[in-house]
């Protein structure tokens, strides 16, 4: 049996480590008080910006019905806005309040300081290998987004 190129064997590692590591702060994230799907939906508007309800389903991969509750939720929480888009009156577009952005800025700060006590717990080879690979992993996140598009446009 030929063995795995080393671009196949890191990325399978790679992914293993993205699937361990979000299932692990999963639990981080609990803290923030809201389901998964509220605070994924949440994550989109603070990170993304707003848009339309049914970009945001779109992004979120789930039905606009769905969506609609996921939001109706949030604002009742007072975590998302609802107004109606500039250029279209029949057109609604969600927004994070500052309140959502707070509570993500808290939740992505959680994550954030679960990451660095864990870089800060390996020894000293391992942790210069990682921290001199994090300035390449928005690249190699931007190449991955584009293979994907394309993997889909065919």
């Amino acid at each position: 049996m030929p063995s795995e190129d080393p671009f196949t064997a890191a990325a399978v590692r790679l992914n293993s480590f993205a699937v361990h590591l979000l299932r692990a702060v999963r639990r981080v994230d609990a803290d923030a008080g809201l389901t998964p799907a509220r605070l994924s939906a949440l994550s989109v508007l603070h990170f993304g910006g707003p848009r339309s309800l049914g970009r945001l389903a779109r992004d979120e991969e789930v039905t606009s019905a769905t969506m609609s509750r996921l939001v109706d939720a949030l604002c009742e929480l007072g975590l998302a806005t609802r107004t109606t888009h500039e250029d279209n009156a029949r057109m609604i577009t969600v927004s994070a309040s500052e309140a959502g952005h707070a509570l993500m800025r808290g939740a992505a700060a959680r994550r954030a300081q679960v990451i660095a006590d864990a870089l800060r717990g390996l020894s000293p080879a391992p942790q210069r290998a990682v921290l001199g690979a994090t300035p390449h992993l928005a690249d190699l996140e931007n190449l991955i987004r584009q293979a994907v598009d394309d993997r889909s446009s065919r």
